[in-house]
C-alpha cells in the first residue's frame, strides 16, 4: 500500500500539522460533526415529503462534517479535495470495478454459510417511477460524499493519534487506520441489513475497505466519492435493469 506522498500526490491533511495542525479537542468537534450529521441523516425531522425531501438529509450528511472541519481547520478544509485528473477518474473506475468484484465474491462466500439481508432500497426503487427514481440516484451523490466522510474523518484523526500522539510509524498507522476506520460505515449499515453484524462487517466492511483506497491511493476525497457512486449506480441499475425483464 503506497504511503508516501509526492510533488504529483500530496501527504494526507492535519495529521503532522500540514496544511494546518489539530489538537485533540479540534478532532473531537470533527468527530461529533461526523456522529451528528448521522443523526440527521436518520432522523425523521429530517425527511420532508418527497421527491425533493430526499435531499435534504442527504446534504446535512455531508454538510455538518466540513462545516465542523471548516470550524477548527478554517480554509483548509479544503485540503480534503483536489482537482481531478485524467489518472484519477481512471482510478474511480478501477477501485468501482475492482469493489463490485470483490463485493459480490465475499457476498457470495458469506451467502453460502449465512443468511443475508437485501437492501431495502432496492425493492423502493423497483416500485418508484422513473422520475423518483432520477431523483433518488441524484441524491445519492451528496449523501455518498457524507459515507466517504464518515470513514475519511476517522480515518485522518486515527492516523493524527496513532502517528503524531502514539509515535508509531507513519506505514503501520496508515494501514492501521484504514482497517479501523472501516468499522464505523460497517456498523452504522446494521438497521439496513436487520442488524446482521456478520453480514455488515464481512462484506460491508470490505467493500469500505476497497473504496477507501481511492482516498489512501490519491488523497483527494472527489476520488473515493466518484468511486463510491460509481459502485452504488452500478448495483442499483443493474437490479432496476433485472427487475425490468422480469417484468
Amino acid at each position: 500500500m503506497p504511503t508516501s506522498a509526492s510533488q504529483d500526490r500530496p501527504d494526507f491533511p492535519f495529521y503532522s500539522g500540514i496544511p494546518v495542525a489539530l489538537s485533540g479537542w479540534q478532532w473531537l468537534v470533527v468527530m461529533a460533526g461526523v456522529v451528528l450529521a448521522f443523526y440527521l441523516l436518520t432522523a425523521p425531522l429530517t425527511h420532508l415529503p418527497q421527491p425533493w425531501g430526499t435531499w435534504v438529509p442527504a446534504l446535512l450528511f455531508c454538510g455538518v462534517p466540513l462545516g465542523a472541519l471548516a470550524l477548527v481547520a478554517g480554509r483548509h478544509w479544503t485540503a480534503l479535495f483536489h482537482r481531478v485528473r485524467g489518472r484519477d477518474v481512471l482510478l474511480m473506475v478501477g477501485i468501482a470495478v475492482l469493489n463490485l468484484l470483490v463485493t459480490m465474491l465475499v457476498g457470495a462466500l458469506v451467502a453460502g454459510l449465512h443468511h443475508v439481508s437485501a437492501n431495502p432500497m432496492f425493492q423502493s426503487l423497483g416500485e418508484a417511477d422513473g422520475a423518483m427514481r432520477a431523483m433518488t440516484l441524484a441524491a445519492m451523490v451528496p449523501q455518498l460524499l457524507g459515507e466517504e466522510l464518515l470513514t475519511i474523518l476517522p480515518f485522518l484523526a486515527l492516523l493524527w493519534w496513532l502517528h503524531a500522539r502514539m509515535h508509531v510509524r507513519r506505514r503501520t498507522a496508515v494501514i492501521v487506520a484504514w482497517l479501523l476506520s472501516a468499522l464505523p460505515f460497517a456498523l452504522v449499515h446494521l438497521p439496513t441489513y436487520d442488524w446482521d453484524l456478520l453480514q455488515c462487517l464481512a462484506i460491508i466492511g470490505t467493500a469500505r475497505l476497497v473504496l477507501s483506497l481511492g482516498y489512501v491511493f490519491s488523497r483527494n476525497l472527489w476520488v473515493s466519492t466518484g468511486a463510491h457512486v460509481l459502485n452504488d449506480w452500478t448495483l442499483f441499475g443493474v437490479v432496476l435493469w433485472m427487475s425490468s425483464l422480469a417484468q
